[in-house]
């Protein structure tokens, strides 16, 4: 009688190992640790969700913190006092938001009479080359894709402002994360390396100087990205806004500012403010101005993605623009236009701080600190 190999356990050996190979019990072993890490994730995210009151004002004020912080540094160098160091760059800050917001509000209003006027010249231009072109388009068919467009406008936007609606639902809301944000910014600047070396303690000894040094490198990479991406939104700004010179387009300025604000968003931001651009020189000039201004947006943009950003950012913040995609993407759906905005810096910042953790440069100074600490007991 023939005995088979299954039939006698040896010694020593669990039921799994006799009768489960041992590819099929690793992938029982990560199919579950991949099953905790994911259930952790999204209760992290069901958390950050429910305090998204307190986590998205926290989130821009670390962003702020990273644009002043250069500014407070370099007035503390000059043995400026730290206070008044805060209180001046906050000043700076807050003067530059003013003048942007009364330059928008004041070119837009003056021009926006005008720009009803030419709309409307536009609409019955378009309607009479519509009506005469081998379309054979009627008033019905218009009036149907008109409602089309405000369908898909109205959808869309309430897709996207989601996220900005379900954090300031009420004034309320949208006081208190004003408040917040400002508090934040002040202690930050003024005790941020307290704040984070009191945060690192809160973790055991032994991952201390792994914290810190990841959080080290992930604010390092967070303040690289938010200046390069003032850079860049400045070039974006000047070069669009040079095109729209040379076209003789109105309200210069709140294109340049426009431009400026949105490529803070990486990808929706370009579009929508050069879908805007074209638009304005579309009306205003036709359509050869409106497909000049289109190849100078694009060259605009292309010279900045493949140029600028490969050149000033370096290794210090490289994601691959697929990366960049998903995250922006994904932080959209989640959290609407803020999430766009801070997609793209964390994601950067959790490569670098894993990065970090994974090359085990920390790990000399972790066993001189265990080794220290058991001197000092004995």
């Amino acid at each position: 009688m023939r005995v088979s190999r299954f039939s006698v356990r040896s010694p020593g050996e669990s039921v799994d190992e006799q009768y489960v190979t041992l590819p099929v019990r690793v992938a029982a072993a990560w199919a579950w640790r991949v099953l905790v890490i994911a259930a952790a994730v999204v209760v992290f995210g069901v958390v950050v969700a429910y305090l998204r009151i307190v986590v998205i004002p926290l989130l821009i004020a670390g962003l702020l913190t990273a644009l002043l912080e250069p500014v407070v540094n370099r007035l503390v160098g000059w043995r400026w006092p730290r206070v008044l160091a805060v209180i001046v760059a906050l000043l700076v800050l807050f003067g530059a938001v003013t003048a942007m917001v009364w330059v928008i509000a004041t070119q837009v209003s003056g021009g926006l009479d005008d720009l009803s006027v030419r709309t409307q010249e536009f609409y019955g231009e378009l309607k009479t080359w519509l009506y005469d072109s081998p379309l054979h388009v009627t008033d019905d068919q218009i009036a149907e894709y008109i409602a089309a467009v405000r369908d898909m406008i109205q959808t869309d936007s309430s897709t996207l402002l989601s996220g900005v609606i379900s954090v300031g639902s009420t004034a309320g809301h949208v006081v208190t994360g004003t408040l917040l944000t400002i508090f934040s910014l002040i202690f930050l600047l003024a005790d941020g390396r307290r704040i984070f070396s009191w945060s690192v303690r809160l973790f055991p000894q032994q991952a201390q100087q792994a914290v810190a040094g990841a959080g080290h490198a992930g604010w390092k990479t967070v303040s690289s990205y938010v200046r390069v991406q003032i850079f860049v939104a400045f070039v974006d700004a000047v070069g669009i806004s040079v095109v729209a010179a040379i076209l003789q387009l109105p309200m210069l300025l709140p294109i340049g500012l426009l431009v400026f604000l949105a490529s803070f968003v990486p990808f929706v931001g370009a579009i929508a403010s050069g879908f805007f651009v074209c638009l304005i020189a579309l009306v205003y000039g036709g359509l050869w101005p409106a497909v000049i201004m289109l190849g100078g947006v694009i060259v605009v943009q292309q010279l900045e993605s493949h140029v600028l950003q490969p050149f000033i950012m370096g290794s210090a913040v490289r994601v691959h623009p697929l990366g960049v995609v998903l995250a922006v993407t994904i932080g959209a759906l989640l959290a609407g236009i803020p999430g766009t905005l801070f997609a793209v810096p964390i994601v950067a910042a959790m490569n670098v701080m894993i990065g970090y953790v994974r090359s085990g440069c920390w790990r000399a100074e972790t066993e001189r600190s265990v080794a220290a600490e058991g001197t000092t007991d004995d």
